[in-house]
């Protein structure tokens, strides 16, 4: 029977987040995926029959003294399934970013619609910077895109601090995008915080091709997505892309290999 993919995210504040772990556990029985929680927040990408994932969405947003009321979940449907095992974890970090004390909380009025976004692509003033990895950005991008050539999320900050001086003194702005929009909630707060004029794309890559069905007009190539499907187009299919052809180049294509199939070895 086809899946349906959820991707989700939330930053709050959560004072016992192995107790939400726990209590998460007894609620997946079906599901496949991965989901993450920490004091600052949740972030999970799951799969599963339609019927079970949207019961597992309800319970999520309704119990948990409404922590998570009002969470957006985007959606996709599956040919392949994503994945075959369902993990919960507890880590510092929903994601990780690297620089002490950042929050996903902090960035004030950065979030703009896929729309208002489509017309920051061309105007002269803005930088359209991808935030991800750069094989990521090889497999599909937005147009005018930038990618900041790196191999992990971790290195971002080094290369925002190498072009911030020059965006500043050239009256830039950024429009930045991640693919579902979690990785864009911290740096935009951190870049913020370093006097740049900042705009990220609400919901990222996969909100954009939700909302626009004519989102090819601005994005070239395909979406790297992080299970078994690989990648997906700007109809939210699945591609024929394998992941040996993903990662071609990357420097760490062996290690991403061998981590996602002891993440989840099903086959």
């Amino acid at each position: 029977m086809p899946e349906l993919h959820a991707s989700f995210y939330k930053f709050v504040d959560l004072a016992d987040p192995a107790g939400v772990a726990e209590a998460l556990r007894g609620m997946v029985a079906g599901l496949g995926g991965n989901i993450i929680v920490a004091h600052e927040g949740i972030s999970g990408a799951i799969a599963g029959e339609a019927e079970l994932l949207h019961a597992f969405e309800r319970t999520l947003t309704s119990e948990f003294a409404g922590a998570f009321a009002g969470m957006s979940f985007k959606h996709s449907a599956c040919q392949t399934r994503p994945y075959h095992l369902i993990k919960v974890h507890v880590k510092r970090e929903i994601v990780a970013f690297g620089v002490p004390g950042v929050s996903g909380q902090a960035a004030r009025e950065t979030h703009v619609s896929p729309e208002r976004f489509r017309e920051l692509l061309d105007r002269p003033d803005v930088v359209v910077l991808d935030n991800r990895n750069s094989f990521e950005f090889r497999l599909g991008h937005f147009r005018h895109a930038v990618d900041p050539g790196v191999d992990n999320f971790r290195d971002f900050p080094a290369y925002v601090h190498a072009q911030a001086d020059t965006w500043k003194r050239e009256g830039k702005q950024i429009a930045m995008y991640c693919t579902g929009g979690i990785r864009c909630e911290k740096t935009a707060a951190w870049m913020q915080a370093q006097g740049l004029t900042v705009h990220q794309l609400d919901g990222g890559i996969l909100n954009y091709f939700q909302s626009l069905p004519d989102a090819d007009r601005d994005w070239s190539g395909e979406c790297f997505v992080f299970d078994k499907r690989i990648a997906i187009d700007t109809q939210l299919a699945e591609t024929a892309t394998t992941a040996e052809e993903a990662y071609a180049g990357d420097p760490q294509a062996q290690w991403r290999l061998a981590r996602a199939k002891r993440l989840d070895p099903g086959t």
